[in-house]
């Protein structure tokens, strides 16, 4: 049980980016009060959660449903979050922390409605990006149906949540005291980390495939 929460709360620290998040909250929300930053900050991790609670949760029956085997569940999890990794790593992290021009345009234009902040783009796509989706489907899949790993990995993901929402309501001080150079290497260590979960997804999904006998 304990590995499994260790690994979800590495997986999601790694997708979610709870130290980008907070600098970005900071950014994005320069002229608001403490208050309204921490009610932003609630509804968004709030709303965050129950995003990738439900993909960790319905996910996997749901696409089993569609026929998708858990075998390929793993393999292609692992694809995406070792591109994710890569990002991460070369220190590009556009599942995080960097919106498209058309985002930016939109986010500009609700700069003035907090509720909206908090739901685009902090709730999704950057706290419950594709990255944490795939990782909580591919995660609970990985229980094969034991409640206690199932647990465990929903404690994982929470944890990692309540962190975030820690960062989050002092992301102006945490602007402050942590340099570019600092966050740079958080990214990049658990990009590395990051990088390696996937590939044993990977791996696992090839063996459980039986595709080479």
């Amino acid at each position: 049980m304990l590995e499994a929460a260790l690994l979800a709360f590495t997986t999601f620290f790694a997708v979610i980016g709870p130290v980008d998040s907070a600098v970005l909250v900071a950014s994005l929300t320069p002229n608001l009060t403490r208050a309204e930053r921490r009610a932003v900050s609630v509804k968004a991790v709030f709303i965050a959660t129950i995003i990738i609670l439900v993909f960790a949760l319905v996910g996997e029956p749901v696409l089993r449903q569609l026929g998708v085997s858990i075998a390929a569940l793993q393999t292609a999890g692992g694809i995406i979050l070792f591109i994710i990794a890569i990002d991460m790593t070369l220190s590009r992290r556009p599942g995080a922390t960097t919106l498209s021009p058309g985002e930016n345009a939109e986010v500009e234009n609700k700069a003035e409605a907090n509720a909206e902040i908090a739901v685009f783009p902090l709730a999704t796509p950057l706290l419950a990006g594709p990255g944490a989706m795939t990782g909580a489907i591919v995660l609970a899949a990985s229980t094969n149906g034991d409640s206690a790993l199932l647990a465990a990995v929903i404690a994982g993901i929470v944890a990692v949540m309540a962190l975030t929402l820690l960062l989050l309501l002092v992301a102006q001080e945490v602007h402050r005291m942590i340099g570019i150079t600092a966050r740079k290497v958080i990214v990049r260590v658990f990009g590395v980390l990051l990088a390696a979960l996937a590939v044993q997804l990977i791996f696992n999904g090839i063996s459980a495939a039986s595709l080479f006998g």
